[in-house]
């Protein structure tokens, strides 16, 4: 057992004198911030309420602060002539995303527009998904499909009047907003048993929380290796579970001949990605990643 802790111990220190190498040869003309410990960088400042701790610290040091959450580099902005210069004047130079666990596992490796670094993949994406999917002609042919559901959903709450039994109108109008973004992109509604034994919304729901959670192994990396959060087992078996659900609807649309008055997103991609004027690299892969931001 004490080899264990010699051996953490020894990374730890291997660890913190790369950092101190590294940054040695790094610019040093950085904004203020509070001093950082070795390895943890500032994440021991932060607290249940981190908005308030970073508006403390903020009128210590400065509205442009410098911190380091592990080993990545943080630029705190508290200001609005501050937030103008790296929302607005320098907003290309603080575009990008930096790569994490969750873009790796649940955004296919970054092909997912919401994860993807700024750069010509991504803009060729979004111009994609704004003209071929998004455009207000493309809206508009669904007009008929929404204003079924939202029949379905008036004629279900006038029911439940009549019984007089209690409603969750948040969840009946959560409901219906999924159900119609379903059949906008896939071409059909899914019941709670059509996706692994959780259920459709709860797989959805914990997709959309491990996707933001803080992992610290994108601040610390060989925390990354050890999971001792479990959040890379749980984001890797979401991920494998969801993808087999997307080549399932993707292989039926490829082998279904059902003429359609109004094609839905996967549709639209399938055919995007069989035409050689697509101009750039777009296979299955980036399908499933778009298909993924727009469930």
């Amino acid at each position: 057992m004490a080899w264990i802790w010699i051996a953490l111990v020894s990374t730890i220190v291997v660890l913190y004198l790369l950092q101190q190498l590294l940054n040695l040869n790094k610019n040093k003309n950085l904004p203020p911030g509070p001093i950082a410990l070795p390895i943890l960088g500032h994440i021991h400042l932060f607290g249940k309420n981190p908005h308030k701790r970073l508006h403390h610290l903020a009128q210590k040091h400065g509205p442009i602060m410098y911190m380091r959450f592990g080993f990545m580099p943080v630029i705190v902005v508290s200001s609005p002539a501050a937030a103008e210069l790296v929302l607005k004047t320098h907003d290309l130079v603080f575009a990008s995303r930096p790569h994490s666990q969750a873009s790796k596992h649940l955004g296919y490796n970054q092909k997912n527009i919401l994860f993807a670094p700024y750069g010509p993949y991504w803009r060729n994406i979004r111009k994609l998904c704004t003209l071929e999917l998004l455009s207000q002609l493309k809206i508009k042919q669904f007009q008929p499909m929404r204003r079924a559901e939202l029949g379905l959903l008036v004629n279900s709450l006038k029911q439940a009047a009549e019984l007089r039994n209690t409603v969750d109108i948040s969840e009946r109008v959560l409901a219906a907003s999924r159900d119609m973004t379903c059949l906008m992109v896939f071409g059909r509604k899914f019941s709670d048993r059509d996706l692994d034994e959780k259920g459709f919304k709860a797989v959805i729901d914990e997709i959309m929380q491990l996707a933001f959670v803080p992992n610290l192994g994108d601040y610390i990396p060989f925390m990354g290796v050890l999971d001792l959060q479990g959040l890379n087992r749980r984001m890797k078996g979401l991920s494998k579970t969801f993808d087999d659900f997307l080549e399932s609807i993707i292989d039926d649309h490829v082998q279904s001949n059902q003429e359609k008055e109004t094609q839905d997103f996967v549709d639209i991609l399938m055919t995007i990605m069989m035409s050689v004027e697509v101009g750039f690299e777009f296979d299955r892969r980036h399908v499933k990643a778009v298909l993924l931001t727009l469930k």
